[in-house]
C-alpha cells in the first residue's frame, strides 16, 4: 500500500519531470529495427518504368522492414508537362506503391513539383500548381515522426525560384522548424533525416565541370551551410539522400550523409555511374545506422549506361 508521503513524492517527481526542459529528460529506450529507403522511382508509362517499379516494390515487400521512406522523385516528370499528364503519373505511382504492402513516408523531389516550368502550360494560379498535388496525395512536405525510440525528420529540399525553375534549398521557415523540432527532443534521442536533394555530396568530383555556369544550384542544397550546424549537439545517426542516382557515403562532423542509388537507375536506361537499379535497406541497432543496397534484376529496353 502506498503511504501518503510516498504518494506526494510520486506526484512531485511527475510534476518536476513535466516542468523540466526536454534536454534534461531521458530519451526513450531505442529498439533495433530495419526500414527501406526507396528513392527516385521516376515512374512513367514509357521505358517499362511502371513494370520496373512494380518489380522493385515486390522485391522490397519480401524484405523484413517496419516501413519505407520514399526519398523523392516519385514520378517522371511533373515539372514540365500539362496538369493532366502529372495527374496520370501520380495515379500510376499511387497504384503501384500498393505492391510495397507497408507504411510509406514520402519525401518530395524536384520532379514531384507540378508545372513550374513555363512550357508545362500550368498557370501559377492553378490549384495544383507547385507542391499542392504532392500535398493532396501524400501530406505535408516536411514533418517528423517517431519510431521505436528514434526520431525521423523528412525535409523539403525543393526551392521554387521566381523565374519558374527549382534549386536545392531549405527555406527560412523550415530552418526554424528544424531548430524547434530538434530542441524539443530529450537529450540523446537518435535522429534520422530524409531529404531528396543532398545536403552533403562529393558528386561534382566524379564528373567533368560544366562548360557554362548553371542558372540554379540544383545538384545539392545551396544553403546547406545554414542547415548542417542545426545538427550539432544532437544524436544524428544519418542523413538519407536521393537525387543523384548513385550510392555514396560522405561523413561530415561525425554524421554519415548516405545517398542511395535509384529504383530507376539511369532514368530507366540502365546503370548510373556504376550504380544499377535498386533501393537501400537501412538497419538501426546499438546506436548505429548501417545500409545495404538491393538490386532487383530489371533489364532496360533502351540501355544507355553511364
Amino acid at each position: 500500500m502506498t503511504t501518503r508521503r510516498e504518494f506526494l513524492t510520486l506526484i512531485g517527481a511527475a510534476g518536476a519531470a513535466a516542468a523540466a526542459p526536454s534536454s534534461l529528460l531521458a530519451a526513450p529506450a531505442a529498439e533495433s529495427f530495419s526500414f527501406l529507403f526507396v528513392t527516385d522511382t521516376h515512374i512513367q508509362p514509357e521505358l517499362d518504368a511502371a513494370k520496373g517499379t512494380e518489380m522493385a516494390f515486390r522485391k522490397a515487400r519480401g524484405i523484413k522492414a517496419d516501413f519505407a521512406i520514399q526519398g523523392g522523385d516519385h514520378v517522371f516528370d511533373s515539372l514540365a508537362v500539362p496538369k493532366e499528364r502529372a495527374l496520370s503519373l501520380f495515379d500510376l505511382y499511387g497504384k503501384t506503391e500498393q505492391d510495397l504492402g507497408m507504411k510509406v513516408y514520402h519525401t518530395i523531389g524536384n520532379h514531384d513539383v507540378v508545372g513550374i516550368y513555363p512550357k508545362s502550360g500550368v498557370a501559377p494560379t492553378d490549384p495544383l500548381y507547385g507542391k499542392k498535388l504532392f500535398e493532396d496525395r501524400f501530406g505535408k512536405v516536411y514533418y517528423s515522426f517517431d519510431h521505436k525510440g528514434h526520431h525521423f525528420m523528412v525535409l523539403d529540399s525543393i526551392g521554387v525560384t521566381s523565374d519558374r525553375a527549382y534549386e536545392g534549398r531549405i527555406d527560412a521557415e523550415q530552418i526554424q522548424w528544424i531548430s524547434r523540432d530538434l530542441a524539443a527532443l530529450p537529450k540523446g534521442t537518435p535522429v534520422i533525416v530524409s531529404v531528396h536533394i543532398p545536403l552533403v555530396s562529393a558528386f561534382s568530383s566524379y564528373v567533368p565541370l560544366p562548360t557554362q555556369p548553371e542558372a540554379h544550384h540544383g545538384l545539392t542544397i545551396a544553403n546547406a551551410n545554414e542547415v548542417l550546424p542545426l545538427f550539432e549537439g544532437h544524436n544524428v545517426l544519418g542523413v538519407l539522400q536521393g537525387h543523384t542516382h548513385i550510392n555514396e557515403r560522405v561523413e561530415w562532423h561525425g554524421i554519415p550523409y548516405i545517398t542511395s542509388g535509384a529504383v530507376s537507375g539511369n532514368w530507366w536506361q540502365g546503370v548510373r555511374m556504376g550504380t544499377p537499379e535498386g533501393f537501400t535497406v537501412v538497419t538501426v541497432a546499438n546506436g548505429r545506422l548501417t545500409t545495404r543496397y538491393e538490386t532487383y534484376g530489371f533489364k532496360s529496353v533502351d540501355p544507355h549506361n553511364t
